[in-house]
């Protein structure tokens, strides 16, 4: 039977799904984790049932290996033949690429070389697949990035009021991320409004470890908050979202950083957790979750609604950008899974006619809207992977 790898790559792990093709069933997943550090994992769910091991997992290469290896040993193939094809998540294509691509030599060194804009995933994520053109040689690999779905951007809404010069030059300019996710989730919100996509205007709030709120309007991308690279727009998990320029300026005379460990701090030490100094988990925040007590208490509500209030700014700005609104989705771990955070976007929506159902939004359930709400609101868990498989066959032409 012929199969498909769906790659989802982190900066030291990656996620997996394997498909039957051409029916589209996932037959397995898993992922292989803290690749190249200390304590790495590999998981791998068959049938229902999870395995889990410790095992050294040094680098990329280790890691594909030891993921055919679970294939063989759990019967999903008897020959790495039965793979036709692979298909990776790329956060940054820059706009070299517009859409999803066959992988040769040139096009992998071009995903490396557009590192800049996502430091913290493409070199990992073109690691993983120099490893799998080593190990499965001759097997079609897909690039599925998330910045082409806002190719569609207008140049009033992706270009800086910098010099253009720095655009025509160096490409400074808005690339937005997640587009692999909204693409999924735009399409199934249309399924469940029961309307063509073309004829919608819809926010989807990505709302992960990385956060972005995405305007789609005919089917298609027409703005988004994540920017030049995935740390710009709405507080994140450890990325900072917006901040003015003059204060990092300011706060690198101070410190006596230079502009790589400034990136470090907006990446890795700012967000929930730099405001909270508890977390970047919002688990660890919500306090219905956490007995939290005292200044903690304060420093993590805080941190929610700050990152609350950046979802809102975004919602209603785009919704008078896009002249309406007809749906907003939720998704990803923090969208699909805390009520608390969808109800205050949601009251902040009722203004312009969006009625909450606050039973069905607590039960996490698919339309958190009453029926008579003129703005309809959805938990849809997204399906990266399942775009990336259907890519793979599209740009493959697998048959």
């Amino acid at each position: 039977m012929k199969k498909i790898l769906a790659i989802n790559s982190g900066s030291s792990s990656f996620k997996f799904k394997l498909f039957t093709f051409p029916d589209e069933k996932v037959i397995s997943e898993g992922m292989a984790d803290r690749v190249g550090l200390n304590g790495s994992t590999f998981t791998i769910k068959v049938k229902g049932e999870k395995h889990q091991e410790k095992v050294d997992i040094p680098d990329s290469e280790t890691a594909v290996t030891i993921l055919l290896e679970n294939l063989k040993k759990y019967d999903l193939i008897d020959d790495p033949k039965e793979i036709i094809g692979i298909g990776h998540r790329i956060v940054a294509g820059g706009e070299e690429f517009k859409d999803s691509t066959l992988i040769d030599e040139k096009s992998l060194q071009k995903i490396y070389d557009l590192k800049q804009y996502a430091p913290l995933h493409n070199t990992a994520e073109a690691d993983v697949i120099k490893a799998f053109m080593k190990v499965l040689p001759g097997v079609p690999e897909v690039a599925v990035f998330d910045t082409s779905f806002h190719q569609t951007l207008d140049p009033v809404h992706y270009l800086y009021s910098l010099p253009y010069k720095y655009y025509e030059k160096y490409g400074a300019r808005k690339y937005g991320a997640h587009g692999t996710s909204v693409r999924y989730v735009s399409q199934k919100a249309a399924e469940i409004m029961k309307r063509d996509l073309k004829d919608l205007k819809l926010i989807v709030c990505h709302l992960g470890s990385g956060a972005s709120v995405t305007a789609v309007k005919d089917g298609k991308s027409f703005d988004t908050s994540m920017g030049f690279s995935p740390m710009a727009g709405i507080t994140m998990s450890s990325r900072s979202g917006d901040v003015d320029p003059s204060l990092l300026a300011f706060v690198m005379k101070k410190e006596n950083l230079d502009a790589d460990q400034m990136l470090k701090v907006l990446n890795n030490e700012s967000g929930l957790l730099g405001i909270s100094v508890i977390s970047p988990d919002m688990r660890d925040l919500r306090g219905d979750m956490t007995k939290l007590e005292g200044e903690k208490k304060k420093r993590a509500d805080l941190a929610r609604n700050i990152f609350i209030n950046r979802i809102i700014r975004y919602v209603g700005a785009y919704t008078l950008e896009m002249g309406g609104l007809d749906g907003i989705a939720f998704t990803a771990g923090v969208g699909e899974h805390d009520f608390g955070v969808r109800e205050h976007v949601m009251d902040s929506l009722e203004l312009l006619g969006l009625k909450p159902d606050s039973a069905a939004n607590k039960e996490n359930a698919t339309i958190i809207t009453k029926p008579d709400s003129t703005i309809v609101g959805m938990v849809i868990p997204t399906n990266e992977e399942l775009m990336i498989e259907r890519d793979v066959v599209r740009v493959a032409g697998l048959k």
